[in-house]
């Protein structure tokens, strides 16, 4: 089964699939390597782990593209692509949706802000109209080429209009062909538990640590009927942590060991990074 197909299917079990992003190939492989069975490449993630900003629009197509063709070589999981806000109008959206399924997106997010976007549970996002972003999801249906393909549409409207406009928003774009609907940064447990009641549509849950939404547990979620749990960056988060960590106590003491508990072992990182296949490739061919 195509990783397109298992996606659909896991999406629509509504079980809350937790998913980790990734924001580089080996974040992509640690994610694979501990079971999960779906991987989100974040662009909040990448501008930060790319460029070194904030995010707020700084990223473009051309590197989450190459990002993305970069984890579907490293991993075999089902890979739900953040586009921003597709990087312009509908016609734009149409040319991002062709080029992350060429890439090897299995599912295409993409959201109503104005651009440039920022992030979700910062302060100050605009909208654009709702005619707008309905005629941008329609022409994302209308780009993919394989109708596996999914489609996410995000709504930031919860936190310019309320919820129950950005619940209006997410209906919209359900009849307009989105396959998930993701509303952003809502911010009671009551509206959480309230969204799966008011839309049949698969959604996901996006869990933001620090975030303005309250942190439910994945299991608790599926269990109110969100097709997926997202975590977009723990990963980078424990990653900037484990930096901060090991570098500080180089800093310190001017050595660090394999056996100071705060870095992975040689042996390790090898693995993770395919090295013995690697090896026995070169031996094949040798």
């Amino acid at each position: 089964m195509s990783t397109r197909k298992q996606l659909k299917q896991r999406v629509a079990a509504k079980r809350g699939l937790l998913v980790p992003g990734a924001f580089n190939a080996l974040s992509a492989r640690l994610v694979a390597d501990l079971g999960f069975e779906a991987i989100y490449i974040t662009g909040a993630g990448v501008t930060n782990m790319w460029f070194g900003m904030p995010d707020q629009g700084f990223m473009g197509l051309a590197e989450i593209a190459e990002h993305t063709a970069r984890i579907r070589d490293a991993v075999e999981l089902p890979l739900l692509v953040d586009a921003d806000t597709g990087f312009g109008n509908a016609l734009n959206v149409y040319h991002t949706v062709r080029t992350l399924e060429r890439a090897g997106a299995d599912c295409i997010q993409l959201e109503d802000q104005v651009a440039p976007k920022r992030c979700g549970h910062f302060s100050g996002k605009e909208v654009i109209s709702t005619q707008e972003a309905v005629g941008k999801i329609k022409a994302a249906v209308d780009a993919r080429r394989d109708p596996d393909l999914l489609i996410m549409a995000r709504t930031d409207a919860a936190a310019v209009h309320g919820f129950e406009a950005a619940v209006e928003r997410a209906q919209r774009f359900a009849e307009a062909g989105a396959d998930i609907l993701f509303v952003e940064a809502v911010t009671t447990a009551e509206e959480i538990r309230a969204l799966p009641q008011r839309l049949a549509t698969p959604q996901l849950m996006n869990m933001v640590i620090g975030g303005k939404t309250p942190i439910f547990n994945a299991e608790e979620l599926g269990a109110l009927g969100f097709g997926i749990v997202l975590y977009a960056n723990a990963a980078l988060q424990g990653a900037v942590m484990g930096m901060q960590q090991a570098l500080g106590v180089l800093r310190d003491t001017g050595e660090i060991t394999e056996s100071s508990g705060l870095v992975t072992p040689f042996a390790e990182r090898q693995r993770l990074v395919g090295k013995p296949d690697w090896d026995a490739l070169e031996q094949r061919y040798a």
